[in-house]
């Protein structure tokens, strides 16, 4: 098959290239100018350079192609016109440019848990539940989602929901295992905060099922593995495989907050982004973010073969051995 990978030099997508590319396909990657393609390094893939906000680049692109994985899109912003800049309006843009040149490519949208907001009371979101989204980002991919759908009578839709993503090359996740590096591991005070998440493995495996799986047209799937855990939870696995001594730190939700409101500031005034921020620092308060897997693996026969403590472990070998920590 022929493939088209909007953000394919990200991490979800650098790994998604290299999965189809050893499985015999035609991979081609939309790329921007300048962009840093080294996770791409070795495969013999195809590079159109283009950008989801500029149209006229979109079209020579998703020709020919059997499938669109759209992932390009932005997690840091300073005002919520950047992420809706790339993150709804691009979304629209590949859209019109499949419809435009009359393809029946199938088109997968990689949107996230943040589109449906937090979950409450122990309760993990289930797809039927309404979007209730809490800050830009997860704004933006709800209206992504629906942006997508709204085609669907033009064109073939479906979209993957992934929770938090682990793995080798994940940067998102990376200054918790910093802290852990420093010999600390983070205590938020208060109420359980559980978290769903998943390792990238995982998830390029439920993307290559919406690629094909007849059952997913239409359809939007949460990502996730079995289970889940808080912050402290994660750190203290991966101080236990790395066998790095630290001490537990009592973090009070004013502080993070504190944290977290000058990380933007120092942002705004340098265009320097911050691993820390008001939206992680949201995050990271929410009664909780989990999310069922249990559509996905119903119609799609989808199998987590990575469990959260064997994924955060590989995590932070992997940090270790590419000198990350």
């Amino acid at each position: 098959m022929h493939f088209l990978i909007t953000g394919a030099n990200g991490f979800l997508g650098s790994a998604l290239s290299h999965h189809l590319f050893r499985a015999g396909h035609t991979v081609r990657c939309l790329v921007r100018h300048g962009s840093d393609v080294e996770s791409l390094k070795g495969l013999e893939t195809h590079f159109f350079e283009g950008d989801v906000t500029k149209p006229d680049t979109l079209k020579r692109a998703v020709e020919g192609m059997n499938c669109v994985f759209h992932l390009a899109g932005v997690r840091r912003g300073a005002t919520r016109d950047d992420f809706m800049a790339v993150n709804a309006v691009g979304t629209q843009n590949v859209c019109d440019a499949l419809v435009s040149v009359n393809s029946r490519a199938r088109f997968v949208l990689c949107g996230s848990l943040a589109a449906t907001g937090p979950s409450f009371e122990n309760r993990p979101r289930v797809e039927d539940d309404s979007p209730a989204p809490q800050e830009w980002y997860g704004e933006s991919k709800a209206e992504a989602e629906r942006i997508a759908f709204s085609y669907a009578s033009r064109m073939p839709v479906t979209c993957a929901r992934p929770a938090r993503i682990l793995g080798p090359g994940d940067k998102e996740n990376l200054t918790f295992f910093k802290l852990v590096k420093k010999g600390v591991v983070l205590k938020l005070l208060g109420p359980p905060r559980p978290l769903s998440l998943i390792d990238v493995d995982d998830t390029v495996q439920l993307m290559t099922l919406l690629a094909t799986h007849p059952a997913a047209l239409g359809e939007a799937f949460f990502a996730a593995a079995d289970g889940t855990l808080d912050v402290q939870h994660l750190m203290q696995l991966a101080a236990d495989t790395l066998h790095w001594p630290t001490r537990t730190v009592p973090v009070p939700a004013p502080l993070l907050k504190s944290v977290g409101f000058v990380a933007d500031l120092v942002t705004r005034a340098t265009g320097k982004k911050l691993p820390v921020n008001r939206k992680l620092v949201r995050q990271l308060l929410a009664p909780g973010w989990t999310c069922s897997n249990e559509k996905a693996k119903r119609l799609l026969g989808f199998k987590p073969a990575w469990s959260l403590e064997d994924s955060i472990a590989r995590s932070a070998k992997w940090y270790v051995e590419q000198g990350w920590l």
